[in-house]
């Protein structure tokens, strides 16, 4: 028996930046890829926004949970990443949150390692990527 693979989404944002923006992108990101909004188990994000208002709301409005890892944490993922953003680095210390933050999560809850499924989309103010664990 096959188990679901495990889809994180990791999210980076503005300070300010409202759920409705981050929710437009992540509708046009997985409606662009096929994949059911009910098939997300988890979003994730970088420390420095685990207060951010917009990223809570969206959580509570999609009943996921959101887990926000150190700068520290994400750094290590700089390798995988298919973007590397400077201003992101200066200002936080990783090259990518959305990436980074989906794949450390997906790493996480899986038991083996995560890939990207959905590399890094920006909107307006926001990132957003998918990592997946088969």
């Amino acid at each position: 028996m096959t188990t679901a693979p495990i889809l994180v989404i990791g999210l980076g944002c503005q300070r300010g930046c409202p759920a409705s923006t981050l929710r437009a992108l992540l509708d046009e990101a997985l409606l662009a890829h096929g994949i059911a909004l009910d098939q997300v188990q988890a979003l994730a994000s970088i420390d420095l926004k685990r207060d951010e208002p917009g990223l809570l709301e969206l959580a509570g409005q999609l009943a996921l949970p959101l887990t926000c890892f150190s700068a520290e944490q994400l750094a290590g993922y700089q390798g995988r990443l298919s973007h590397r953003s400077e201003i992101a680095f200066e200002r936080t210390g990783c090259y990518g949150i959305a990436e980074s933050a989906a794949l450390a999560l997906a790493d996480q809850l899986g038991a083996t390692s995560a890939t990207l499924l959905i590399a890094r989309q920006k909107g307006p103010k926001s990132t957003l990527a998918l990592a997946v664990v088969e």
